[in-house]
């Protein structure tokens, strides 16, 4: 299926050399089957080293409305603009911009990793809602394609246990894959083949992709950098959620970043918050110009408040999150552990990486 709605000035070409080897991808879905799944997974420590160097993503969602499924909700190309629209108001379509019928769903995005630098380790998490106009079974959930900039589709297949709500109106799941050997390089990724429904679902079809690399620069300062996952509804049930970091060493005026991948957080409901504390200093609200201290899971893909360089780059996401937060104001003070807490309301959200970066000391 091609349903092409990446901005054609050029960009059309980013997957041109990845489609060639497509069908040798495909052919080799006869290796090793994927771990099993779980409804919940809880949050644990996936990576953490002390290095110089820092943390980068890449991420775009992998699915867009294709027009409204009632009369209450805001044209689907003012939404995609950034407007007010919940996916759950919406007949949903796949992405796929890589030129190739032999896709479902592919879309790119621009990894920045500064010259110089080392690739030290790469996580790719992808995920997708299952129940929409059509529903899709399960057994493709630990399967993606990934292309490297210039480069050809590799099969990833997930190397852990997935998250995955089978017994839900809001069926869907979160993958991950270790990609270190596949990621050397700035420039753009394409992510394709999530399994994923379409079509309109009450609750909202949603989809996308996340690249996570920390990296070696010896040029850069000396900074503790923590990667989390697991897969985690925060909403009804639960509503809140803390994860505390420890062994920070945070010296006093320093600066850090933190990057949160959520699914399925609706626009406009004004019901998540997501704050940090450094030791036992003053609790900090997580916001920026792009998301609300009190909609903080509002579907967007963001760098500290600006929309992340990706194709399609549309600034609602209608049920995906990917968002780098500046969290320097919670370091001025330093501090020997890092605590995040998330909340949220019904309907909630599916919670399903934390990755973080702060400078440190010996």
């Amino acid at each position: 299926m091609r349903k092409s709605t990446m901005d054609r000035t050029g960009r059309g070409v980013v997957c041109a050399l990845a489609s060639l080897a497509l069908s040798a991808a495909l052919s080799s879905a006869v290796a090793a089957p994927a771990p099993g799944e779980s409804a919940r997974i809880p949050f644990t420590e996936r990576y953490h080293v002390t290095q110089h160097g820092g943390i980068a993503r890449a991420a775009n969602s992998s699915v867009t409305c294709k027009r409204a499924a009632g009369r209450t909700a805001t044209p689907c190309a003012v939404a995609q603009q950034g407007g007010a629209g919940r996916n759950g108001l919406y007949r949903m379509a796949a992405i796929d911009v890589d030129s190739d019928a032999r896709t479902a769903n592919s879309s790119s995005a621009t990894l920045r990793i500064p010259a110089g630098s080392r690739v030290s380790y790469a996580r790719l998490y992808w995920g997708g809602s299952l129940r929409g106009g059509t529903r899709q079974t399960a057994g493709n959930n630990g399967r993606v394609l990934i292309a490297e900039p210039g480069g050809r589709y590799r099969q990833v297949v997930a190397d852990t246990l997935t998250g995955h709500r089978p017994h839900s109106a809001a069926e869907g799941f979160q993958a991950s894959a270790d990609v270190t050997r596949l990621v050397r390089s700035s420039g753009p990724y394409t992510v394709a083949q999530i399994n994923m429904a379409t079509g309109h679902s009450a609750t909202g079809v949603w989809g996308g992709w996340t690249l996570v690399a920390a990296y070696q620069n010896k040029k850069q300062p000396l900074r503790s950098i923590a990667l989390w996952d697991g897969f985690q509804a925060l909403g009804a049930d639960h509503r809140e959620l803390s994860l505390r970091l420890p062994g920070a060493r945070i010296p006093a005026n320093s600066h850090g970043l933190a990057g949160v991948v959520a699914y399925n957080g609706d626009r406009g409901r004004g019901n998540d918050t997501l704050s940090v504390r450094a030791g036992r200093h003053t609790v900090q609200t997580v916001r920026d110009a792009a998301n609300p201290a009190t909609d903080v899971m509002n579907s967007t893909v963001t760098d500290f408040g600006r929309t992340a360089v990706r194709w399609p780059a549309y600034r609602n996401t209608l049920g995906f999150d990917s968002d780098v937060f500046d969290i320097t104001p919670a370091l001025r003070s330093g501090g020997d552990r890092l605590t995040f807490r998330f909340t949220s309301r019904d309907p909630g959200y599916l919670l399903g990486a934390l990755f973080v970066q702060t400078d440190t000391r010996r």
